[in-house]
């Protein structure tokens, strides 16, 4: 009764079109949940998020939920990730999308997220991609080793950058802290928007160049091509 009261007065709303959400829905209405743009990468190992890593790192599988736009309801779907306290949106996507992966008969041992550096993540409370990581280790059933690895450079912010600028903004950004939690591990590499792929390819080279064990790599969204 308390909560129903209180939603009288602050009705949870969908993050994307702003309508009121039903009881059994969360932050996302049903209807716009099933029509954000998913890219369905894991039915396709060659699709154009994997060819962009060819050549440049091994990896076993490279997916992502939702194709980004300038315009639309995944932009406002970033947008409350990174500025709205979305932590908690965070890791129901990953819960959604991780549930995608195994009915898709897909395992894993361990996600890893990308680090923030520890200036940046204190100021924004929490880091998103670590968030959809503990969504997706979640629902299926791996490990979160995010913990095991480390920003130690507060790099410049990608947006307006080109790929080379990135590649040199993210090189040699990274560390082990614990190798042993990493070794001999299937492991899922997660950031929550890959556009070059530069980010993920600097933390994965770091990863490979210290432990023995496999890559893949998930994001929340990547441009539509």
């Amino acid at each position: 009764m308390i909560k129903e009261f209180i939603e009288l007065f602050f009705p949870n709303l969908c993050i994307t079109c702003n309508n009121n959400l039903l009881k059994q829905e969360e932050f996302i209405c049903t209807r716009c949940l099933y029509e954000l743009p998913q890219t369905d990468y894991h039915k396709f190992p060659e699709n154009n998020l994997a060819k962009t890593f060819w050549g440049r790192v091994p990896l076993q599988h490279a997916f992502a939920f939702l194709y980004f736009r300038k315009e639309g309801a995944v932009k406002s779907l970033l947008h409350s990730l990174k500025y709205a306290g979305g932590k908690e949106v965070a890791l129901f996507l990953g819960r959604f999308y991780g549930q995608k992966l195994a009915d898709a008969g897909l395992s894993y041992d361990a996600a890893v997220a990308i680090p923030l550096h520890p200036d940046k993540q204190r100021k924004r409370g929490y880091n998103q991609s670590a968030c959809f990581a503990e969504g997706l280790a979640q629902s299926m059933g791996m490990e979160d080793l995010s913990f095991a690895v480390e920003r130690t450079v507060a790099t410049e912010t990608q947006t307006k950058k080109d790929r080379f600028e990135r590649w040199q903004n993210v090189g040699e950004v990274f560390r082990i802290s614990d190798a042993t939690a990493l070794t001999n591990k299937r492991l899922l590499v997660v950031d929550d928007v890959i556009t070059t792929g530069a980010t993920i390819e600097g933390l994965c080279k770091v990863i490979l160049a210290e432990v023995p064990c496999t890559i893949a790599v998930a994001a929340i969204a990547t441009p539509q091509d």
